[in-house]
């Protein structure tokens, strides 16, 4: 019996660990594969918009198609019209503009300078959540923030080739991202309405397509009609978007299957491992000792940020877990 128990546990471990592997694998592959085909002269798609687009329609397509046609996965219920247009909307809005802004930064920064800008994050995250009233202002989060602005600093300080057009996507980007997170948390906590990742892609995916619509046909499909015919390639166009679409999938795995932490936790593995990859794939990427450096500070401030908002949660948790048993002890005492 207990060799059964330790088998088990032994073998849910692997399969815990193989979901971990394929989510760094997919989201560090989705980077550089977003790269090679925004600026490779093989593929010749310099269309972040038209990309990011295709990216969406697939995910809309492909999310109906699985809860709707072959029933595989379940929609969860609770959507109104007034959660969708105040929260589903304005987060679909932002996922576009954080994907469109961030695919746009490839064209002009190297993938590691890229990800080294990202780390700045929290910051932007935290300053708009107190903002919102959803986060307050204390001397440690402070703290924390300024060492991760001191640490992107330095690593934009010690990079070679920087391009500020580059820098000012990529911000837009964050900036797109934070406010992404902030109205999911409005739509959690004050809409009291949470949703697996692939209900959100059901119902976030084609509202983000049509916002992505616009722009492209006025910023770049006058540019794609010049070049007289669509240099399309299907194959790898469709297997790209399918990559984005099982990193997504892969998202809800880690997390079913392990907790907010260990995701956090991949994604700081995650984002080392782009730095270092991007700079043995891509001749763009040249690493200088002032860039790691000051990479190293800011990813340590953002593993204390990380630390202090899992904490934080743990201790809701745990205040919501105690209120409940106390409030049970009178019913049980009245029973008796």
């Amino acid at each position: 019996m207990a060799d059964q128990t330790s088998n088990s546990s032994a073998r849910e471990g692997m399969v815990t660990y193989c979901y971990i592997l394929l989510y760094i694998a997919l989201s560090s592959g989705q980077i550089f594969f977003n790269k090679w085909v925004l600026s490779s002269k093989e593929i010749n798609f310099p269309y972040p918009l038209g990309l990011t687009l295709l990216h969406m329609v697939f995910s809309s397509v492909l999310c109906f198609v699985l809860t709707k046609v072959l029933k595989i996965l379940k929609v969860e219920e609770g959507m109104t019209l007034e959660i969708y247009t105040t929260s589903v909307i304005p987060i679909g809005a932002m996922f576009a503009m954080t994907l469109w802004l961030g695919n746009t930064a490839y064209l002009y920064i190297s993938v590691a300078f890229a990800q080294m800008l990202k780390a700045v994050m929290p910051v932007a995250v935290f300053i708009l959540g107190v903002a919102a009233g959803l986060e307050v202002m204390s001397s440690r989060m402070l703290l924390i923030m300024c060492v991760i602005s001191f640490g992107v600093l330095v690593a934009s300080y010690g990079e070679i080739n920087i391009n500020w057009v580059g820098v000012v996507y990529q911000m837009g980007g964050v900036v797109g991202e934070a406010l992404r997170l902030i109205f999911m948390e409005i739509l959690v906590k004050r809409k009291g309405l949470k949703l697996n990742p692939i209900s959100m892609m059901y119902y976030v995916s084609p509202c983000s397509a049509l916002c992505l619509l616009v722009p492209w046909i006025f910023l770049e499909k006058p540019k794609m009609d010049a070049q007289g015919t669509w240099n399309f390639q299907p194959l790898v166009l469709t297997l790209n978007s399918l990559c984005t679409f099982a990193l997504n999938l892969s998202v809800f795995l880690v997390i079913q299957h392990t907790s907010a932490l260990t995701i956090r936790v991949a994604g700081v593995v995650k984002d080392w491992v782009v730095v270092l990859l991007s700079a043995l794939l891509f001749a763009d990427t040249k690493l200088t000792m002032i860039n790691i450096f000051g990479y190293a500070i800011a990813i340590g401030g953002v593993a204390a940020y990380n630390n202090f908002k899992l904490k934080k949660e743990a201790t809701r948790v745990s205040s919501i877990s105690d209120d409940s048993k106390s409030s049970s002890i009178p019913k049980a005492a009245s029973s008796q």
